[in-house]
């Protein structure tokens, strides 16, 4: 969320939130995103979802790719900032379980769910057969589960290093995939990165960057605080405090999720790495469309592309945003 607006609860003017976030971030440079539900009781899926609608950005705002479910089926022991009471698993009925939890799939575009999991095989699978993407995150699974789960389909990491065991050199993990030599021919393993200077140290930022580039994905990991002064806002279940960029489950030192912007984080990521702006800017188009295969219309300024672009100075501030060849915000001249 962003901006005052938690997508991740149920409200009767659920549509004018989004609609608010998809008008705010086209200053931020965003001209299409996925909202994203954090761990929830299926009763707000069941609300929420049907909300949501995939449509097109222009003057009224981004564009909506669909939404991407970051729970219930993740791990105990690394579910964050998401709500225990809420966590689930796949035993009984596998995918029929996914089905009744999330009530459609209509409007989904990425499910984060831990591979770790018994029966998630088979979940995978019937989630990429429909055309969803799948993310592996907020989870203790080994190397060999990570690779397990490319092998049946699952294509993203979440927020790499956040929320995961931590890299080993004996069993490095979802980490491993960075690297791993198990990846089926002709797929390529994404990961997104919080590259807001407090997720992730820069020079963990470097070694990810230098091992894979071309699977960096950059993520904002946004909460409804974002945007906003600091103190309480909320985050799905439960209340977060914001401090400078810090963003903490209410009296404990848990992150949960972020307050950086997109710009931001670009901006932060090419000064961490050093790479070229290039490099920067196709972590933040490029390869989240080549990720959720929309390469052909979006990410590039390939001739019959979406024309989807921004103006950017030579700090990679963003001066005007572009949707479809039109211009949908602008800089004053005040600099507002």
């Amino acid at each position: 969320g962003g901006f005052g607006v938690d997508f991740s609860l149920a409200t009767d003017d659920f549509k004018s939130g989004i609609d608010l976030v998809s008008q705010k971030v086209l200053s931020h440079g965003v001209t299409s995103f996925c909202p994203t539900l954090v761990t929830s009781p299926p009763s707000v899926y069941h609300q929420v979802l049907p909300q949501i609608s995939i449509r097109n950005g222009g003057p009224h705002g981004a564009g909506i790719l669909g939404a991407h479910l970051e729970g219930p089926f993740i791990s105990k022991e690394k579910k964050g900032a998401h709500p225990e009471h809420c966590l689930r698993t796949f035993e009984a009925g596998a995918f029929q379980d996914l089905l009744a939890t999330y009530g459609s799939l209509d409007c989904v575009r990425i499910v984060t769910l831990a591979p770790e999991m018994k029966r998630s095989s088979e979940v995978i699978r019937e989630l990429t057969k429909r055309g969803i993407c799948v993310s592996l995150g907020h989870s203790v699974a080994n190397l060999s589960q990570a690779e397990e789960a490319v092998q049946h389909g699952a294509t993203f990491i979440t927020h790499l290093f956040n929320a995961m065991l931590p890299f080993h050199h004996r069993d490095p993990g979802i980490v491993g995939l960075l690297t791993s030599d198990k990846i089926p021919a002709g797929q390529r393993v994404f990961y997104g990165m919080i590259s807001d200077g407090i997720h992730t140290n820069p020079a963990a930022l470097r070694i990810a960057h230098r091992a894979h580039p071309k699977g960096l994905v950059l993520v904002t990991d946004a909460i409804a605080g974002m945007g906003l002064a600091p103190g309480r806002h909320t985050l799905g279940q439960q209340v977060v405090e914001i401090d400078g960029l810090n963003t903490y489950i209410a009296g404990t030192k848990t992150l949960s999720g972020s307050v950086a912007t997109m710009d931001t984080c670009v901006r932060h990521f090419q000064e961490a790495t050093g790479c070229s702006v290039e490099t920067a800017l196709e972590a933040a188009s490029l390869h989240p469309a080549q990720l959720l295969g929309i390469e052909h219309q979006k990410g590039t300024l390939n001739y019959d592309s979406d024309a989807d672009f921004l103006m950017l100075n030579d700090s990679l501030y963003v001066q005007a945003t572009y949707i479809a060849g039109e211009e949908v915000w602008r800089q004053d001249a005040l600099g507002m």
